[in-house]
């Protein structure tokens, strides 16, 4: 899963860019990987583990999209107690579920393990005023209000406060909860103590505990669509490869965005 030799920025202070911004200050220790390409670069942007993450994250949220619905609101069932035994549509929504949930852990637990082995565009950090200033400056971009957005080669402040907001603190939420209400009939297990403690976090009663765990998925649908969305439209708009770098790694961009001078 090594990264291919590429040439890379170099670390530091970077003259030939327009402004330090939160993207190009951040891990300067790991430089930035690209490929002269007339006057712009490609940057290799996702490695092969981010990449393998996004995938499984999405086959993951969708089998636990659609079971999810389901299982929270039958809306086909057996007829007869005969079709029940030979189908038991609800027993298999629930094992899809169950496979699904675990997939997402593990998955999820991966992906933290490459925020500390990755590149820069593997992790972010929102405990700094830059990043806030920028989030504020981003959104004034996207409601067309005059702006000092910078350009970003991975994703700018925004996107990544909502990855923070929905794959971050969202997928705790369900992840705690739904372990939680999947171990809650063997309370005597090693498991079910595991997670005895999550009910005093959500409010302590189990409904209310359905209720976060509910809430936090519709949280997923609505941040899929946007992010979807957001996804075509930067590819679009900017012509940077965003849709085709989720599939080779690489991204177009400007040689100022890597420190490097333009060809006279």
């Amino acid at each position: 899963m090594a990264a291919p030799k590429l040439p890379t920025q170099p670390p530091g202070p970077f003259p030939n860019l327009p402004g330090i911004n939160s993207e190009n200050s951040f891990h300067t220790e790991r430089p930035i990987q690209y490929k002269p390409v007339k006057n712009e670069v490609r940057v290799y942007v996702w490695e092969l583990p981010v990449r393998i993450f996004h995938w499984l994250n999405m086959f993951a949220i969708i089998l636990l999209m659609g079971t999810g619905v389901y299982i929270g609101k039958p809306f086909s069932a057996a007829i007869i107690p005969e079709e029940a035994y030979y189908s038991n549509l609800m027993g298999w929504m629930r094992y899809i579920h169950f496979f699904a949930a675990f997939l997402f852990t593990i998955n999820l637990i991966f992906r933290l393990y490459w925020v500390f082995k990755g590149n820069k565009f593997a992790t972010s950090n929102p405990l700094r005023w830059l990043f806030w200033k920028e989030v504020f400056e981003t959104v004034k971009f996207y409601l067309f209000l005059k702006n000092k957005k910078p350009h970003y080669v991975g994703h700018n402040p925004l996107a990544q406060l909502s990855y923070w907001i929905f794959i971050g603190l969202g997928s705790w939420i369900v992840m705690l909860t739904g372990f939680y209400m999947y171990f809650e009939p063997q309370q005597e297990s090693f498991w079910a103590k595991l997670f005895v403690w999550v009910p005093y976090l959500f409010g302590g009663e189990s409904y209310t505990l359905r209720s976060w765990h509910h809430l936090a998925a519709w949280g997923f649908m609505l941040f899929t669509l946007i992010h979807v969305y957001m996804a075509f439209r930067d590819d679009y708009l900017e012509r940077n490869g965003s849709i085709s770098s989720m599939f080779s790694g690489y991204k177009t961009t400007t040689r100022k965005s890597v420190g490097e001078k333009n060809n006279e």
